[in-house]
């Protein structure tokens, strides 16, 4: 297996065979493998959803929250699943779906950023049945609004590669929270230093991998752990707005997926946005930041 996030499709393969069964029969048993990558400390509710993505790989997705930060910065674990695999490439849709619990509303209406998701065969696995069987999930939301009540046919949507043609403005600054570089990082300033290019570029490649139909508004934000490992995260918006996902939650979401677990970890990070932008990102960001790794510097450039 590749990590505790991602199974291969070979290995996904092999191991379906090993018990006798087809990959989408595979997923309802790793379910509580999901759930236990999950982070609520404010619900105790562990949600796990494994999804099987059109290249043939497994994804996985946990629900995690932040005490002390309002509800609404809480990661949904579909959210996380479908973060993962757009940030991994997995294909341009979703086949199969088992979660632990019936989706929310929040979540059933950002999985309807997927192209064709009315057909993806979903399975719930704590329903009170003795088998539980996959159903297409227009059953769960059988009047859906979505993507193509505000957008032409050709848009790309969430899995899909996008191309926001953007650049560094060229009069930009970074705008950072303390100004001295002596004091940032956790102590790692020689770290901050080596990595500022690198972590810039990232995030604009990120910026430009985001999927904003709805604002026109891309954005994108690289984290740096004290190790130097770089962490990139898009925007990922809903057409129904309040399910997207900020660009410092995506980015947390690529931090979990590589192995991260402490936040305090997080030493620096770069977020790319346009100025004057109708939706804005640095105070969501800065906000999340400051509470879970309070020493790191968050510094922004705008972009055009």
């Amino acid at each position: 297996m590749s990590n505790k996030y991602i199974i291969s499709a070979s290995d996904a393969e092999s191991l379906a065979k090993s018990k006798g069964l087809s990959v989408p029969q595979l997923l309802p048993s790793l379910v509580k493998s999901a759930q236990d990558l999950a982070r609520p400390p404010i619900s105790n509710f562990h949600v796990g959803v494994v999804g099987l993505s059109s290249d043939g790989r497994i994804f996985m997705g946990g629900n995690i929250e932040f005490p002390g930060l309002p509800l609404n910065y809480t990661i949904h674990a579909e959210q996380f699943l479908i973060t993962n695999l757009a940030a991994h490439g997995g294909g341009p849709k979703l086949l199969h779906i088992a979660v632990s619990a019936a989706p929310c509303g929040h979540c059933r209406q950002f999985l309807q950023e997927l192209r064709g998701v009315s057909n993806t065969q979903i399975v719930i696995t704590d329903q009170p049945i003795e088998n539980p069987v996959y159903r297409p999930i227009i059953s769960i939301l059988p009047d859906p609004f979505g993507p193509f009540d505000l957008l032409d046919q050709e848009m790309p949507l969430i899995l899909e590669k996008h191309d926001n043609k953007l650049c560094f403005d060229k009069d930009c600054n970074f705008i950072t929270q303390n100004g001295d570089l002596s004091n940032l990082s956790n102590g790692h300033p020689e770290s901050v230093k080596k990595n500022d290019g690198n972590l810039a570029g990232l995030a604009l490649e990120a910026a430009r991998a985001s999927h904003a139909p709805y604002s026109e508004c891309p954005s994108g934000v690289a984290l740096m752990d004290c190790d130097g490992n770089v962490y990139k995260g898009s925007y990922l918006e809903s057409a129904a707005y309040n399910p997207s996902m900020m660009p410092v939650q995506a980015a947390l979401v690529a931090y979990m997926v590589a192995g991260g677990v402490e936040y305090d970890r997080i030493v620096e990070a770069v977020l790319v946005e346009k100025q004057g932008g109708m939706v804005r990102q640095e105070d969501g960001a800065r906000l999340m930041l400051k509470h879970i790794s309070p020493k790191c510097e968050l510094r922004v450039i705008h972009c055009v």
